[in-house]
């Protein structure tokens, strides 16, 4: 059975299209947004991924919201970004949101309407 690393892009903060972590950014605030893209980059890169059925997509995204949640440990990007939330007392809340949006795009390739769209 894959793990959410066997569907990696291997494509890594330096190689994203917008500046992630800016050195414009207070450094003190750096570990948390590189954790939070490197969680982020895992998820897209497994519901991206063209050989993963959508049952091995969604399977491995919840593995990452029941880690972030604190009921599994089954997702390294998950416990790390979980952690350093824990850190500065936020909620996963936002994490949770972006793997529901990850999981419409394994379940959902067309939207009726704008309001549908915005849904999304």
């Amino acid at each position: 059975m894959r793990e959410a690393a066997d569907l990696s892009s291997g494509k890594g903060h330096r190689d994203e299209n917008f500046p992630v972590a800016s050195f414009l950014i207070a450094p003190r605030h750096r570990g948390i947004i590189l954790s939070f893209y490197r969680f982020a980059r895992a998820a897209d890169d497994v519901a991206d991924h063209p050989t993963a059925s959508p049952e091995e997509k969604l399977r491995l995204l919840d593995a990452m919201r029941r880690t972030v949640i604190g009921e599994a440990e089954e997702s390294p990007e998950s416990v790390a970004v979980r952690e350093k939330m824990r850190e500065r007392d936020i909620g996963p809340q936002h994490c949770i949101d972006l793997l529901e949006a990850f999981s419409r795009d394994v379940t959902k390739l067309r939207y009726r309407d704008f309001e549908d769209l915005m849904d999304y």
